[in-house]
């Protein structure tokens, strides 16, 4: 388990940024359960625990600088 700050992943940050609204829409009308909060309890139970824990020990560079110019 992760402790402290996370190491950050210019590709998979980018990744992120440029799935478009249109895949997402496509998806959650096919599949209703889609993005919806709280699914991954009830799929991977074990998954969701990890998730948890590890969003709540860890830390990213780039939210304590948005922290600090806020």
């Amino acid at each position: 388990m992760k402790f402290g700050v996370r190491k950050p992943s210019l590709k998979k940050s980018f990744k992120a940024r440029t799935t478009g609204k249109v895949k997402r829409r496509v998806k959650s009308a096919i599949n209703p359960v889609y993005g919806k909060k709280g699914t991954g309890w009830a799929r991977h139970p074990r998954k969701a625990a990890y998730n948890k824990v590890y969003k709540k020990t860890s830390f990213s560079i780039f939210g304590l600088i948005k922290k600090l110019f806020k």
